[in-house]
């Protein structure tokens, strides 16, 4: 039987919010790549001013937004308190340990680690926007297509010579050039595409019910994957692709969870919490990007000028210890939100998101 029209359209906040900030961002990311030179879609160039807007101000920025659902929530801090310092601790240890083994034995693991945490995001926000529906034949199609929309292209890319861009640093992906697996992986992602088509026609005839956001949630994660790491071959394009599709809807989640008005566990919430929400994570990026170029990278001196007078550590004995601890709000961020969205589940979840 049809589904009850309070649930044909599960927005979590409503129409405009969700299509701007949750389903419009790799969409918007396609236009601007498609408007690119050429060069920067099949390319390793990467505009200063490009990584400002796209590295610091939306992908290292939003890791900082696991803070106001964790540490800068009083409330949620009592609640989880054990959670919130072995987290942390758990992740330096380990990149530690990892480090001691080898630089790219580190980086390949955050590689991995992160790469999970964006797989599973997009699966988080099709539970969300399927939370209304009722069973129907083919129910397992839409779970088995937002991982292939994100694991076909992570497997064309491990099966492709090495690509003009990589994750976090150059060979943190384990590749090897194996052009039939590269066949039977899109004819396998094609016949799923396929498979979910026709069952989304078949609802749409048999009940007159269509997801709007949930297949547009699909369509957008299939798109941008796609294109930034099948179509293109280029590091902006790939990082628009992948950091705007991801960052801004986590942001846009994380903001519809503030708590209502000014009280005391959500100083942010109230008149003027925007800005705040805002700045606080820029601030916290800015300097973690800063103390990455200055005693690290050195690669971006104009943008972190002052942080040029740090020493710069090269030796591995210090390396071991300095990387995984500038790298720990990533690895805390990717590992705590495994956690503390999981109580979202049930009848609950869609009270929080929509109040």
């Amino acid at each position: 039987m049809p589904l009850p029209p309070s649930a044909a359209q599960p927005w979590l906040r409503s129409p405009r919010y969700d299509g701007w900030l949750i389903l419009a961002p790799p969409f918007l990311a396609l236009a601007v790549v498609a408007l690119l030179p050429a060069t920067y879609r099949h390319s390793a160039e990467f505009p200063l001013l490009a990584w400002v807007a796209v590295v610091l101000l939306i992908d290292v920025a939003h890791v900082y937004g696991t803070l106001f659902q964790t540490y800068f929530d009083p409330a949620r801090r009592r609640q989880r308190r054990t959670l919130l310092v072995l987290v942390p601790l758990a992740c330096y240890a380990g990149g530690v340990a990892l480090h001691a083994v080898g630089g790219l034995v580190f980086w390949r693991a955050l590689a991995y680690l992160a790469v999970f945490h964006f797989v599973r995001q997009q699966y988080g926000f099709l539970r969300l926007y399927a939370r209304h529906e009722a069973p129907a034949p083919g129910g397992w199609l839409p779970a088995a297509l937002i991982y292939a929309a994100t694991l076909y292209p992570l497997l064309h890319w491990h099966l492709s010579p090495p690509r003009n861009f990589s994750w976090f640093v150059e060979g943190d992906f384990v590749q090897r050039d194996w052009p039939l697996g590269r066949h039977l992986a899109t004819a396998a992602y094609a016949a799923l595409l396929l498979a979910y088509a026709a069952r989304e026609a078949w609802l749409f005839y048999r009940f007159r019910t269509f997801n709007l956001p949930r297949n547009l949630l699909l369509a957008g994660t299939a798109a941008s994957w796609y294109a930034g790491i099948v179509l293109f071959n280029g590091d902006l394009a790939f990082t628009l692709l992948n950091v705007v599709a991801h960052g801004v809807p986590y942001l846009a989640l994380v903001w519809s969870r503030r708590p209502a008005g000014a009280t005391g566990r959500g100083w942010w919430a109230g008149r003027g919490g925007l800005p705040l929400f805002l700045g606080a994570i820029v601030l916290f990026a800015f300097v973690e990007e800063g103390l990455w170029d200055g005693l690290v990278w050195r690669e971006h001196g104009t943008v972190f000028g002052w942080f040029g007078h740090l020493p710069a550590v090269a030796a591995p004995g210090l390396l071991k210890w300095l990387v995984p601890l500038l790298a720990l709000p990533q690895s805390t961020h990717y590992v705590l939100d495994g956690f503390i969205w999981r109580r979202e589940k049930a009848g609950s979840q869609s009270a929080a998101l929509t109040s």
